[in-house]
């Protein structure tokens, strides 16, 4: 039992590594190489966890070829438009100017439903609404709405929005976050300072953001 087990850890920090070293994607966002590779990693790794007779580096060994032809793959398709186009394919044009593409619809075997439902996900609830829908190489949708219906930007409404810079966390469960501070562009002690000023200790703050203006808040920690 205890072999398994570190068999098991030993095998799970490696895949966690594989899949860092081929870039951070959610499921959705993968192209089909990258989709492919993450499902062959996970079933070759799950052999030698599953059968302890079976050496550790035969699913080491297979999975560290297959990153790396992924990450060759990658490579080449960012030398080569030609390469990429072989193993990610094209963008698909299914509205165009307005107008439903039918051939497009049907090349993609993509259903009137799966269509309106991609869309609603986009907060869009109508056809009409919609002047170009491009089916990405990544299955998702890039929408352009009908002028009419797009919602007017600060600079074409002639509105001045104050700029508060990037919010980002700089304490979480009493501890100081490096990169957080690094996001916000301050340090240490302005935090230490404020909490100064407020009178709270570090340890008592379970979160506190501040922006690039200096502007911040702070939650404290609930009594348990």
């Amino acid at each position: 039992m205890l072999i398994a087990i570190v068999r098991t850890l030993i095998l799970y920090i490696f895949i966690i590594t594989a899949i860092r070293l081929m870039g951070k994607r959610q499921i959705s966002d993968m192209q089909p190489s990258e989709l492919v590779v993450t499902l062959v990693v996970s079933d070759i790794a799950s052999l030698p966890m599953q059968n302890t007779s079976q050496p550790l580096l035969s699913g080491i060994i297979p999975v560290l070829i297959l990153v790396g032809l992924e990450i060759l793959t990658s490579v080449l398709m960012m030398k080569s438009r030609t390469v990429r186009k072989l193993v990610c394919g094209n963008p698909v044009v299914v509205i165009e100017d307005g107008k439903l593409l039918q051939k497009q619809m049907k090349r993609l075997r993509m259903t009137n439903s799966d269509l309106m439902e991609q869309l609603r996900q986009q907060n869009v609830f109508s056809l009409d609404d919609v002047q170009y829908c491009i089916v990405e190489t990544n299955g998702a949708l890039s929408i352009l709405e009908k002028p009419e219906k797009r919602i007017p930007k600060a600079d074409e409404a002639g509105v001045v929005i104050a700029d508060n810079k990037l919010e980002s966390v700089v304490v979480s469960d009493g501890k100081i976050l490096k990169e957080g501070l690094s996001l916000c562009q301050k340090n240490e002690k302005k935090v230490v300072n404020i909490l100064s000023e407020n009178h709270i200790g570090l340890d008592s703050v379970f979160l506190m953001t501040m922006d690039g203006n200096g502007e911040y808040r702070i939650i404290r920690k609930e009594n348990t």
